[in-house]
């Protein structure tokens, strides 16, 4: 650090003769564009797919929640229209294992659409990314 007495700096040296020893890569402007585009358009794609898919299960929801309103509104007036005590408990007991079914058989839907939507998400997703590391592969190759 001290030559002869004097305050040497450790960091006086010339950088043009380190970085012209460095190979930098070149970069390709256009590809680089070209991937940030393919990039977006795969990101809108599956996106726009999840959109489409809550929707869709948003509308599904609204006509079960609608069909279960009229089917107890409809249970109301079969059970104020019964004869008997026998009768209403018959009804109570139909209409309970009804709405069960309809229960069951709207989450198993409603979990089918959330999975088809997820996959097909999922698939543009994941064709882009194998479509990216392809062209990755293919740009070391050629160097």
């Amino acid at each position: 650090m001290y030559a002869n007495g004097a305050f040497k700096n450790p960091f006086d040296f010339d950088f043009t003769k380190i970085a012209g020893e460095f190979k930098f890569p070149v970069v390709n402007v256009e590809t680089v564009v070209e991937t940030g585009r393919k990039n977006f358009a795969a990101m809108t794609t599956a996106s726009t797919a999840a959109v489409e898919t809550f929707k869709t299960i948003a509308q599904r929801q609204s006509d079960m929640l609608r069909a279960a309103m009229e089917d107890l509104s409809k249970h109301g007036s079969d059970v104020l229209g019964a004869a008997s005590i026998e009768e209403k408990a018959a009804k109570q007991v139909d209409f309970a294992k009804k709405s069960y079914d309809a229960v069951i058989a709207n989450t198993k839907e409603l979990a089918d659409l959330y999975t088809k939507g997820q996959t097909e998400a999922f698939a543009t997703l994941n064709a882009r990314v194998a479509e990216m590391t392809e062209e990755v592969k293919a740009a070391f190759a050629k160097k």
